[in-house]
């Protein structure tokens, strides 16, 4: 369980499990190891034909081994509300990631969702199951919101 958390935890780790077509970097200068409530954090993505964007996020919870949750400060979002839930479990530890979004520009937003934000999201979320199931094991895709 302390081994998932601390990697989770950490937003140093979390380019390893961002694939590579998104360009994630995260931008924020001298970010310490561990995240903590309050926590600032800004990247560069390219969510969409190679366009560079800023992405800022806050932690805004924290409850060590049990979860945590970013909030959209800055970006593609209209908004972006990303819990993390971890628990331990007979043989390991279950992880379910909760995403509420609403994508920007109304309806044509609306639109652009049905056409490839969610499907992109999807994508991204499949490779990060990858990403941890290689690490640690198994991972739940997770719920979606919009």
């Amino acid at each position: 369980m302390d081994e998932v958390w601390d990697f989770m935890s950490s937003p140093h780790n979390l380019k390893d499990i961002t694939p590579d077509y998104m360009g994630f970097k995260i931008t924020s200068p001298n970010l310490p190891k561990k995240m903590y409530p309050g926590m600032i954090i800004s990247y560069k993505v390219s969510p969409l034909l190679g366009i560079k964007m800023t992405w800022v996020t806050e932690i805004t919870h924290i409850e060590k081994n049990k979860f945590f949750v970013d909030e959209q400060r800055i970006g593609p979002y209209t908004m972006w509300h990303h819990e993390h839930h971890i628990k331990k479990i007979d043989g390991g530890v279950y992880m379910k990631d909760i995403v509420t979004y609403q994508p920007p520009l109304g309806f044509l937003g609306a639109i652009a969702n049905t056409v490839f934000i969610k499907r992109q999201l999807a994508e991204i979320f499949d490779y990060r199951r990858a990403a941890i199931d290689k690490k640690f094991g198994v991972y739940q895709k997770p719920k979606v919101l919009v």
